[in-house]
């Protein structure tokens, strides 16, 4: 089974949409400027290090890359069962899983950068990967340095990251190597997230997603507070609000996927942090990546199933093509129309549904087996939107 990761912030880096400016899936980054207001292509395109580390920028920005990267992979016909996100990448999680519609999370993502930012504006903090210790070392550092310090996330093990204000990240560092730590690693991020130093950003962010309907996930979809997999989009409100001041369990998230089953680990977005992760925590797991179009025919290739050998093909085998699918037409939010469900005779040219204001008719007539797409979501151009059995 297949599931997507999606990194968080930190991955961001300067110039990270240009490889993906001339694809189709580009043309998200329109959609996101005008949900939230921002001018995300000169974000991936033109924004220098220093721009990107600022957390309303880095966010969104890693965010749009995430699904330029996820409607890229869809368009292959590639799909995942399961979705885990890191932090920031839960909002990319939920998106792919069909809890949030594509303009309600880039609108979620935005305030979430502009809260987060200014709580760090408040109280100025920081974070730091610590290598070679484990876990229960690592909040004994914390504990020992009498300042503001927390264990913000359990990335893997020997590799824990902490984050408080900038004097008690300093002085957990130097009791974390005296205590064994191999080295630690100052992470490029402009606060200190996961922690009660993100308390303020709370309540900001509650209100706005007050105002977003979250629907129950198609597959699953591990949460990062507590590692534990949530089917009810009813759920998702207080798990997103509660991250903002937890820690983030990502190896034991990745245990969760591994004990459910899955076995091809695919990360969507920029970087390749939570691939490196996936091969200190699994072991004969299929790690893969995608950060930029040119891994996409790797992605396919290491997909393809083994051709099934043959020597002597059966006598009187046939191949009887009596299914269809019907494709969208362009990409957009797509809506079924009325009396379109299981059993419903279609003929040719009879109206599926609308993606945006394109109708989406059936070159094919046939019985409907059913429609594919969600009430809402947003599909690509050429995803499948609806079966058929056709006589």
């Amino acid at each position: 089974m297949i599931v997507f990761t999606y990194p968080g912030q930190g991955s961001q880096k300067p110039q990270m949409g240009r490889a993906w400016a001339d694809h189709p899936s580009w043309e998200l980054v329109e959609e996101a400027s005008e949900a939230s207001d921002r001018d995300v292509a000169r974000l991936l395109l033109d924004a220098g290090a220093e721009e990107l580390t600022q957390t309303r920028n880095s966010q969104i920005a890693t965010f749009v890359t995430s699904m330029i990267a996820l409607d890229a992979v869809v368009r292959l016909g590639v799909d995942g069962a399961g979705h885990a996100g890191h932090s920031l990448g839960e909002y990319s999680a939920l998106t792919a899983a069909g809890v949030l519609d594509f303009a309600s999370a880039v609108r979620l993502v935005t305030e979430r950068g502009n809260a987060m930012q200014a709580a760090a504006d408040e109280r100025e903090g920081a974070m730091a990967a610590v290598l070679g210790l484990d876990d229960d070392d690592v909040r004994i550092a914390c504990s020992r340095t009498g300042g503001d310090v927390w264990l913000a996330n359990h990335n893997g093990p020997g590799q824990v990251v902490i984050a408080g204000t900038t004097d008690a990240i300093d002085k957990a560092i130097a009791i974390a190597i005296q205590m064994g730590a191999k080295r630690a690693i100052v992470l490029p991020v402009g606060g200190g997230f996961h922690t009660p130093l993100m308390a303020p950003a709370q309540d900001r962010l509650a209100k706005a997603i007050d105002r977003v309907e979250f629907r129950n996930p198609v597959g699953m979809v591990i949460a990062n507070v507590d590692a534990a997999e949530h089917s009810r989009g009813a759920d998702w409100p207080d798990l997103l609000s509660a991250q903002l001041t937890n820690p983030v369990r990502w190896r034991q998230t990745l245990g969760v996927l591994e004990r459910a089953g899955f076995t091809t680990f695919v990360e969507l977005g920029p970087g390749k942090v939570l691939t490196g992760l996936a091969k200190r925590a699994l072991r004969g797991a299929r790690l893969l990546s995608v950060s930029g179009p040119g891994d996409l025919d790797g992605l396919l290739e290491a997909l393809a199933p083994q051709p099934e050998v043959r020597p002597e093909p059966l006598e009187g085998e046939h191949l009887f093509a009596t299914e269809r699918l019907v494709v969208s037409p362009a990409a957009g939010l797509f809506s079924v129309a009325d009396g379109v469900e299981a059993g419903t005779g279609i003929g040719v040219g009879h109206l599926i549904g609308h993606v945006g204001s394109q109708e989406v008719r059936s070159p094919f007539a046939g019985e409907l087996v059913g429609v594919l797409a969600l009430e809402g979501e947003r599909v690509s151009a050429s995803q499948p939107i609806a079966w058929l059995r056709v006589s």
